[in-house]
């Protein structure tokens, strides 16, 4: 019988797993709406090097703000900071782009002000914008592959993401176990068309079931 991560790495991240072949009809659809990707500049929020560098699609440049450490080596193609794009000045100090891309981002910057802010700094930097989030109402939760845990109580979540096999890095202690979940937060239909009114927001399906959100603007006025 497969491992933990075994089990994971099927699901969620080896070639060939679901989330791999959801990630590629994910780009297809990305390059649908934004045909023109090879002549933009993309300022994305909470991204990494590694997703771009294996997209099957290159924008013209890409500067990646994360709070995470970058890889000191990266084509010319890509630059990178380290930043919270919620701090205002932070994101009056990033300039303008043509499109302003994030990756289930939105649902880690802490709290409804946080994505307020967020949803500011996306307007600010460029007229269009492919912003996507997992789905509350999906039955798995995506970040620790198991079913119903964002239905739990908090503290309830804490202990179980200490013991839970499918999870990528297990806590050691109690409070690395409330790190782990306090600051998740799956948005909704409703929040998400209350956070972007002005885009189309496009569902992403897996057995007939709402998997994920993208709020999309892909004309210069919306």
């Amino acid at each position: 019988m497969p491992g933990p991560r075994a089990l994971r790495n099927r699901f969620v991240d080896a070639p060939g797993s679901v989330g791999e072949r959801l990630r590629v009809a994910r780009w297809e659809r990305f390059r649908r709406c934004f045909p023109d990707i090879g002549d933009m500049s993309v300022v994305d929020l909470g991204g990494t090097a590694e997703m771009w560098l294996r997209a099957p699609l290159r924008a013209k440049q890409v500067h990646l703000i994360n709070l995470e450490q970058h890889p000191a080596d990266l084509p010319d193609w890509i630059t990178a900071e380290n930043a919270d794009v919620t701090d205002p000045e932070v994101a009056a100090a990033l300039g303008s782009y043509d499109l302003v891309f994030s990756n289930s981002t939105i649902e880690h910057v802490g709290g409804h002000s946080q994505r307020r802010r967020f949803v500011a700094a996306v307007e600010s930097l460029a007229p269009r914008h492919w912003i996507q989030t997992p789905y509350r109402y999906f039955p798995v939760e995506p970040h620790f592959v198991a079913p119903g845990f964002q239905f739990l109580p908090l503290a309830a979540r804490a202990r179980l993401v200490r013991h839970w096999p499918l999870v990528h890095s297990r806590p050691g202690s109690p409070e690395e176990g409330m790190d782990a979940v306090v600051n998740i937060e799956l948005l909704t239909r409703a929040e998400m068309r209350y956070l972007f009114p002005g885009s189309v927001l496009l569902d992403e399906k897996l057995l007939g079931l709402t998997k994920s959100l993208t709020a999309v603007r892909a004309g210069d006025s919306g």
